[in-house]
């Protein structure tokens, strides 16, 4: 028995659509959504069993699946994924079968927006599953699985950068209850072969998301309905139940944050509306949201003929076991830590998320940050490891690497392609795993020859205009960074610091990976330090500049010489940079180069002026003290105009003060 890639009919035919380029290749028709959008499209089959031993189910799905067996909700998946690499679930599902009939139903979703979330918007549908009981295969999918798409999901509007259907769910919906054993599926078409499919499949090496269920931590009652708080801000889906007049209507209002006079701010100030609806009925109801979102309050209002009961946050996360131990004595930094640890917990998805509101992508710079407070955290690589391949899959489109993957969204940012090497000898320090060093070779050396198109004779990188220079974000928060990175580069970029600093320790991690494969380091490393320090040191100012004019010298342009070793063999430079870092506090910066900063210290055995800025009241104990329960993208709620407040990006501390050899 061989599996198929099956599908609705209306995909059966469709050449999938070209949605990969440069991103100075992208046009505006190519990041418009597919004329097909928003489809939830169910699956059904019922086969029979006898003794079983061992059940072993593979499964996939384009965009992603909800399992359900005998009634019962399984598991979601997959990770999202190129085409070229895509990733299966394999699940042991013994303990959901019994020996006679068993009924499987699988959700499945084609979304068509382009976005930092999927690889959407190409016209791929399909489901992929193949079962082994007691080691032999007993079911595929093909056209004997019943298909019909789930009605009950109509959109109000969408969400963010075009991240999400804001759901109306219809309880009226005649596929209500499609997963339970007695639904009568026999109006339902029969499923097609995708014959395009063009699936390269691959294991997905991380497991399962983990739900759990978070009740209210305060209820209360306003006009036409109850406001929850939930405690603290996690990911997830609202679960209610009621029962009104059939068609009553149920407004629902999330949010992180509460308005002035207590109401729930649903428009929110990372420009996420998130306003949904739910028709009820006339029975007794039961809300299935199907997208996910970060929220801590909600508000439901609904109309006097209608009641909502039974209200609770189903949480998701990928699973975390803490194993990490800080001793810090300092009550602040243990206060500091926990949010940071509460932040990697509930923001880890099937990815190393970005924002879980905003964007809901997974961007190269959070491997470096995140990803490695994830890592540190649970004493488990496997995520981060995930999350460098995934990128390494991006190659094809180009091989300087996306900074946004797996999506349809194309993206591209210098500063975190050059932390890349890095990222992998540091995974390698955690967990000395060689075959992943040998399995990343042929992407490290892509990359490799394609940033050496950009050097100029001094060695130095010039003009590197086709991926975005980002120095910080937000750009209020680059210490007056005194080059032009306007987007797009019209007349190229000339030589400027920050990228040229994150090149040098692009050399310095190249040197160390190619040694741990027995290979030639690459001879670059001082040659490119030196004329560093010869382009954009000033004598006058004892300080390195943004630029070779020497017009004006950013905590920026220095931190990262300290942490990459850069002309700090002079012990008046490297007191001089510190002096500099602990005048202009971590505020004159954004959360991200935050944790650079905190590193370079730490590895200078400067631990105290780093424990000292992070408990800089304008820091991470402002997220606190303006009540955050995760690290905010800026260090406060106005710094940024669309500044979310759940960004795993913030948690450097979690890295900087571990127990560990090694920070970056």
């Amino acid at each position: 028995m061989t599996p198929k890639f099956i599908c609705h009919p209306d995909f059966a035919q469709v050449t999938p659509r070209q949605v990969f380029c440069k991103e100075i290749q992208v046009t505006k028709q190519s990041q418009e959504p597919s004329e097909e959008v928003n489809r939830h499209i169910l699956f059904r089959k019922k086969i029979s069993l006898g003794e079983i031993k061992k059940a072993v189910l593979r499964i996939t799905a384009d965009d992603c699946y909800k399992l359900y067996i005998n009634g019962m909700f399984v598991t979601q998946g997959p990770s999202p994924s190129y085409p070229n690499a895509y990733y299966y679930n394999e699940i042991n599902i013994t303990g959901f079968l019994r020996e006679g009939v068993n009924t499987f139903a699988v959700h499945t979703y084609y979304q068509g927006l382009i976005n930092r979330v999927w690889v959407s918007g190409d016209m791929r549908q399909m489901l992929w599953l193949s079962l082994d009981v007691n080691g032999k295969t007993v079911l595929v999918s093909d056209e004997s699985w019943r298909c019909a798409d789930h009605t009950g999901y109509t959109q109000c509007g969408t969400i963010a950068y075009s991240t999400a259907f804001a759901e109306f769910y219809h309880s009226t919906a005649p596929e209500v209850g499609f997963e339970r054993p007695d639904y009568d599926d026999s109006a339902w078409s029969p499923a097609a072969v995708f014959q395009n499919a063009d699936y390269t499949l691959i294991k997905q090496p991380t497991q399962q998301l983990e739900f759990e269920t978070l009740c209210p931590a305060v209820t209360q009652n306003i006009d036409g309905g109850v406001r929850i708080d939930f405690g603290r801000e996690a990911v997830g889906y609202l679960c209610a139940k009621a029962r009104g007049q059939r068609g009553d209507t149920v407004t629902l209002r999330f949010g992180e944050e509460l308005n002035e006079d207590g109401s729930v701010r649903y428009i929110m100030r990372c420009n996420c509306v998130y306003e949904e609806k739910w028709e009820l009925s006339g029975g007794e109801d039961s809300l299935s949201q199907f997208d996910y979102k970060g929220f801590r309050y909600v508000e439901i209002t609904y109309p006097d003929t209608a009641r909502v009961w039974d209200i609770s946050f189903g949480v998701r996360h990928y699973p975390f076991k803490q194993t990490a131990k800080y001793t810090t004595p300092d009550p602040e930094i243990q206060k500091i830590l926990r949010l940071c640890a509460d932040t990697v917990k509930y923001g880890t998805q099937e990815v190393l998320v970005d924002c879980p509101t905003r964007e809901k992508g997974q961007y190269l710079g959070d491997v470096s940050v995140s990803g490695r407070a994830q890592a540190i955290l649970t004493g488990n690589t496997d995520m981060m490891k995930k999350a460098i391949m995934d990128f390494c899959h991006s190659a094809f489109i180009c091989p300087g690497l996306m900074s946004v993957s797996t999506a349809s969204w194309m993206q591209e940012i210098a500063d975190y392609t050059l932390q890349f090497p890095a990222q992998i000898v540091w995974a390698y320090s955690m967990d000395g795993d060689r075959d992943f060093l040998r399995a990343v070779e042929p992407y490290v050396m892509g990359l490799y020859r394609y940033i050496a198109k950009y050097e100029n004779e001094d060695g130095l990188i010039e003009d590197l205009t086709d991926k975005w220079n980002l120095v910080d974000w937000p750009k209020n928060l680059r210490d007056g960074y005194d080059h032009d990175l306007t987007l797009p580069h019209k007349t190229g970029l000339g030589v400027h610091n920050v990228v040229n600093a994150f090149w040098c320790g692009y050399l310095d991690a190249m040197d160390e990976y190619l040694t741990l494969l027995g290979k030639p380091a690459t001879g670059k490393t001082e040659r490119a330090k030196n004329a560093f320090v010869q382009k954009f040191y000033s004598l006058e100012s004892g300080l390195f500049c943004d630029t070779p004019a020497h017009t004006h010298s950013s905590i920026h342009s220095n931190v990262l010489p300290l942490l990459f070793n850069i002309g700090t063999e002079d012990e008046a430079l490297r007191d001089r940079i510190v002096e500099l870092i602990r005048k202009k506090r971590l505020t004159s910066m954004g959360v991200y180069m935050s944790y650079f900063t905190l590193a370079a210290l730490i590895n200078h055995g400067k631990r105290d002026v780093a424990e000292e800025l992070t408990k800089d009241a304008g820091c991470w104990l402002n997220m606190l003290s303006e009540g955050g329960t995760t690290t905010f993208e800026a260090w406060g709620k106005d710094q940024k105009k669309n500044c979310s407040l759940f960004h795993p990006w913030a948690t450097a501390p979690l890295i900087v003060f571990a127990d560990i050899p090694r920070i970056y």
